[in-house]
């Protein structure tokens, strides 16, 4: 039986101004964010003898005089022109993702419902975009676009919702070599870079190929690097990813979940965040 015995090290010194984990726009419930009567109560807030105070554990957010808590743990609620990942449950082409009832289209006969199984199954993996939202939360999808669609050979990764940070675009070919589709409700695909014959198939293009080696292994330490940073409360988008899988070069990628390796690897990304804001 092979034991992983971890021996105390040196541990890296990381040169940052104030340490991720002790960041002053975040809070919990009953911290006072502001005594300055000047500013407006927003959402995940409350007023408590003339204080500002955090009702949810958050990121401290500012707009103009409007104070709000970005909660660090939310369910799902989709906006239109939302990116979501998810997989097919029914038929009907209702979409599981965060517990929502998401509705792609709707089954009007028998023939409507063998036309929609020559192109999506339930089990398939998809990604798709918010067209609108009903008054009881329940979202409407389109995968009209080529770039939406079944989603083929990959990896798959849930985290909260609240870590993706809403960008304009949220499909991104990464420079070491894979993709990563950003879902807003959480769930986030990693998979090969498609070439370009693969790429004009469009969104319906499932690829069989079998995975080489070394794009396993990029897939898997841009898992790890997502696990890591999510652990650590980073919003995650293309920045901070990519230079979270820069800073795990370094170890190997069975070794960057362990404590010890995923907050150095998270100090150094957070680091490198703070030199390009700076």
């Amino acid at each position: 039986m092979a034991l992983d015995m971890r021996l105390p090290t040196v541990r890296k010194t990381v040169s940052v101004s104030t340490s991720v984990f002790d960041r002053k726009d975040m809070v919990v419930p009953g911290d006072i964010i502001t005594s300055d009567t000047g500013f407006m109560r927003g959402h995940g807030t409350y007023v408590d003898e003339e204080m500002l105070t955090a009702s949810v554990a958050g990121e401290v957010q500012r707009v103009d005089k409007l104070i709000c808590v970005r909660p660090l743990k939310t369910r799902f609620n989709g906006e239109v022109g939302d990116v979501v990942v998810g997989r097919i449950t029914e038929v009907n082409w209702t979409l599981s993702c965060c517990s929502h009832q998401i509705s792609l289209t709707r089954r009007r006969s028998a023939e409507d419902e063998l036309t929609m199984r020559e192109y999506l199954q339930e089990g398939d993996l998809i990604s798709a975009e918010v067209q609108s939202v009903f008054s009881d939360g329940a979202l409407s999808l389109h995968t009209r676009s080529l770039k939406y669609g079944k989603l083929g050979q990959g990896v798959l990764v849930q985290i909260s919702p609240s870590l993706i940070k809403r960008q304009k675009s949220h499909f991104h070919n990464l420079p070491c070599g894979a993709s990563i589709i950003l879902g807003n409700n959480g769930f986030v695909w990693l998979y090969p870079t498609m070439g370009q014959q693969e790429e004009e198939a469009g969104g319906f293009y499932t690829s069989l190929e079998p995975v080489s080696l070394s794009d396993r292994e990029v897939i898997s330490r841009l898992r790890n690097c997502l696990l890591a940073l999510a652990a650590h409360k980073v919003l995650l988008y293309d920045t901070s990813v990519l230079y979270c899988y820069e800073s795990s070069l370094q170890h190997q990628v069975k070794d960057i979940l362990k404590p010890e390796v995923m907050e150095e690897i998270v100090m150094l990304t957070q680091q490198k965040l703070l030199e390009q804001e700076g």
